[in-house]
């Protein structure tokens, strides 16, 4: 599983939360997620996206540098969402979906690591979580998986 938290976002004046968009920073990591994806987890099979503009954003950009695009589901439940919100999602998922990216939001990602693998992490924006764990999702539950890594890639600056 890999655990994506948005972007850096922009924070426009009367612009309600669920529409912000990435902010510049965001718009330059973002391909920087896609390409450390690319790279280091190969064969996304699907993403389940938070439905606010921030992370639609950084899941097209980080798509856009992956050798295939893997199936896209937004679900309301990763915004603003907490752990139990998050597990509910999981063991919804197709077993068939061997691979599956969550892009969300913090405090509920950085929680939702901790309760499956023990360990602290502090998701910062664009941060990546790869999680190694159970083979059916409904059996990811608290302690079941492994962190393998966490990273946080960020773009070029011009």
């Amino acid at each position: 599983m890999v655990v994506l938290r948005h972007a850096k976002s922009a924070w426009p004046a009367g612009v309600p939360d669920a529409s912000r968009p990435l902010a510049e920073r965001g718009e330059r990591d973002a391909p920087a997620v896609g390409r450390w994806l690319r790279a280091h987890v190969p064969g996304i099979d699907l993403t389940v996206c938070s439905p606010a503009v921030r992370t639609r954003q950084t899941w097209r950009l980080a798509a856009g540098e992956l050798d295939g695009i893997p199936e896209l589901r937004l679900d309301e439940r990763v915004y603003d969402a907490e752990v139990a919100d998050l597990l509910s999602v999981l063991h919804e998922l197709p077993d068939t979906a061997r691979t599956v990216a969550l892009v969300g939001h913090n405090p509920g990602l950085s929680e939702l690591v901790h309760v499956l693998t023990g360990d602290r992490v502090e998701l910062k924006t664009s941060s990546v979580a790869v999680l190694h764990g159970p083979n059916r999702w409904v059996d990811v539950n608290k302690g079941t998986a492994n962190l393998a890594r966490c990273e946080t890639p960020r773009g070029l600056t011009s």
